[in-house]
């Protein structure tokens, strides 16, 4: 059992539990004895725009050192960028400051492996060990020094556009990009300019609290509205932290992950590259699943979280995989999520078959889905209550083979997630209503 990390890392409320100054120090220092076995002894850190990030990353450059490592600060980027820069820089190890999607009160580190991979259990295991014991300095002459990487954001720049077709641009696009005030407000409109498109952005002015402040993947009003309104061709909204995607089309209706990961395995099948089949979650719209099928593509379901995706994929040894959040996995460009390359390979997808975002997504039909989150508190078990057992197996019955119910704890917030699929519209949405309301009352 692991007492520190999540799925995501350790995220959690600042100054309180987990995420406390003091935490962040010993982890740093746990980190840096565990990781620091090639060599190089040097790792890289990056951040969002949460004004706590400041605070966590003289933390975890203090305990880096005193394990006697050697630190390079990146300031905000993505982090993609941050696993892409842990990779070219040989690094130990990198680590991202971010609680991702939630508000700025909240933070959260995580940690990438030297080849740029989310850390495997046993690593995180042998870190919390680390933990549990009194913090010792390496000597003065072997602690770790600072550096900074001015370039940082310049090298992932090209790194992104690197994974659009040199003989193509996006010359007569006009493009609405969201950064949700995150750590991509410097990064993405830069990539789609510098490929020829006409970009309005939006979210890209953060001050420390503002990050997913009704903006960003997770809050798609204000896109919708703006590319309606400037005449774009789509809108490109990003995460806090830059690993998620959400796209709108030119009505403003929004393109999620499942339809994204549509549109990149139809476009590997067209092209003969297409590995294996598709990873979608147990959150996946049955839509997807479906749509895949008319094309003869296998398609199989991981458990929630991106680190689940990246099992399956690698287990079946395919390519690509991703969430309806739109966190998507392509193996042929990245070793993680991230949100700029997706939105890249879309366009890419685009230019390559003369289609708008709208023709490359109207062979697949969503089925409705409505999802609920219901908060609860302190260590009680909402889903081991028979009252939300038994309204759970009355919808199912009620839904028959065209619908599916799913409930599940967030791996990352303290929240029930109450997901119903099915046919029609109006019943999911009662139907979700209807366990949920049993939730809050076992709750």
């Amino acid at each position: 059992m692991r007492k520190f990390f999540g799925t995501d890392g350790i995220r959690g409320k600042v100054g309180a539990g987990k995420m406390t100054p003091e935490l962040a120090l010993k982890l740093g220092w746990a980190a840096g004895r565990v990781l620091s076995r090639s060599g190089t002894r040097k790792v890289i850190i990056g951040k969002d725009t949460r004004i706590s990030g400041y605070l966590f990353e003289s933390a975890l450059e203090a305990g880096l050192s005193a394990a006697g490592l050697n630190v390079m600060l990146m300031g905000p980027m993505p982090t993609p960028a941050v696993a892409y820069l842990t990779r070219t820089f040989r690094a130990e190890a990198g680590v991202v400051i971010s609680a991702s999607h939630n508000p700025y009160y909240d933070n959260g580190i995580k940690f990438f492996s030297t080849d740029g991979s989310k850390l495997d259990d046993e690593l995180e295991l042998e870190i919390e060990a680390e933990l549990e014991k009194p913090l010792v300095c390496v000597e003065s002459h072997l602690l770790g020094k600072v550096s900074r990487i001015d370039d940082a954001a310049g090298r992932y720049i090209e790194y992104c556009k690197g994974n659009f077709p040199a003989d193509q641009t996006l010359a007569g696009l006009k493009i609405v990009v969201d950064c949700a005030h995150g750590a991509t407000y410097h990064i993405a409109p830069n990539v789609f300019r510098e490929l020829g498109a006409e970009v309005v952005t939006i979210g890209d002015k953060p001050n420390g609290i503002n990050i997913n402040d009704q903006v960003g993947a997770t809050s798609m009003a204000k896109i919708c509205e703006t590319v309606v309104s400037e005449g774009a061709d789509l809108g490109i909204a990003l995460d806090g932290d830059g690993d998620r995607i959400m796209m709108v089309n030119r009505q403003g209706e929004v393109i999620d992950g499942d339809q994204i990961l549509y549109i990149l395995a139809c476009d590997a099948q067209k092209r003969g590259i297409l590995k294996g089949g598709v990873v979608g979650t147990l959150m996946s719209n049955l839509g997807l699943e479906l749509a895949l099928k008319q094309l003869n593509i296998p398609f199989a379901r991981s458990k929630v979280g991106d680190r689940y995706v990246m099992e399956l994929l690698k287990e079946k040894d395919w390519r690509i995989g991703g969430e309806n959040s739109g966190h998507i996995l392509n193996l042929d460009h990245g070793t993680t999520g991230d949100g700029i390359v997706a939105g890249i390979l879309v366009l890419a997808a685009m230019r390559r078959h003369n289609a708008s975002l709208e023709e490359l997504t109207e062979s697949m039909q969503m089925l409705p889905q409505v999802l609920i989150n219901v908060r609860f508190e302190g260590n009680s078990d909402p889903l081991a209550s028979q009252l939300v057992k038994d309204a759970q197996v009355q919808v199912e019955s009620r839904l028959g083979e065209r619908g599916r119910v799913l409930l599940r704890k967030s791996g990352t917030e303290p929240l029930i997630r109450v997901m119903v699929e099915g046919d029609d519209e109006v019943l999911v949405r009662a139907h979700a209503e209807t366990i949920a309301a049993a939730v809050k009352q076992a709750v």
